[in-house]
């Protein structure tokens, strides 16, 4: 007989998290359980802006805000993008991370043209890690803004650990590395003992 896995909720995704196991929509928006080995994690270090989106930095395209509009992006990152039509974040997970935002263990960062959604990410925060879970870009170079943003935040609010999961050449582009899945667990075993806040 098989084991019957309990409903999504806020308190088996933040068990999942400090194992660090992620939960992903498959077939059918059946949730699937996910700890990767190799895991791909991107050390804060490694971020250097890129010489093309340094003046983009300067002349300040983007207005970015926190947490203003949590659902909104996961919503745009759940929506079909090009030929791939993959979709891994069902409506269940969008509901129990909007529950998550609503608890301040989910966030996002916005990126904003005239007072317009045009582009983010959206992640979980748990002590001193930070796990990254979708960007998405209405406007060329959004997503970029928002993840340096991100970057600068994690930094000035002293986390340790940036979790990407899956190497993928989005990912690589801002610096991912990956590493064993037992260094994986040591760094995050460390970084979740600190208390950091996500904040601007």
């Amino acid at each position: 007989m098989k084991n019957k896995i309990p409903p999504l909720s806020v308190d088996l995704l933040l068990s999942a998290y400090t194992q660090g196991i992620f939960p992903m929509a498959c077939e059918g928006n059946e949730i699937g359980w996910f700890c990767p080995d190799p895991r791909a994690i991107i050390p804060l270090e490694n971020y250097k802006a890129s010489k093309s989106l340094r003046p983009i930095l300067n002349r300040q395209l983007f207005e970015i805000r926190l947490n203003q509009q949590f659902e909104q992006v996961m919503r745009c990152c759940a929506a079909p993008r090009g030929e791939d039509n993959g979709v891994w974040i069902s409506e269940e997970m969008i509901q129990v991370y909007v529950q998550m935002h609503q608890f301040g263990f989910a966030h996002s960062v916005e990126a904003y043209q005239n007072n317009e959604l045009v582009g983010g990410l959206y992640g979980v925060a748990l002590g001193g890690v930070f796990y990254g879970e979708s960007m998405f870009s209405k406007v060329s170079n959004a997503s970029k803004v928002a993840f340096h943003h991100l970057i600068d935040i994690l930094n000035k609010n002293d986390f340790e650990l940036l979790d990407s999961q899956f190497m993928n050449d989005n990912v690589k582009r801002y610096g991912a590395v990956e590493i064993p899945q037992t260094e994986f667990f040591k760094l995050l075993d460390k970084a979740l003992q600190k208390k950091c806040q996500f904040i601007l």
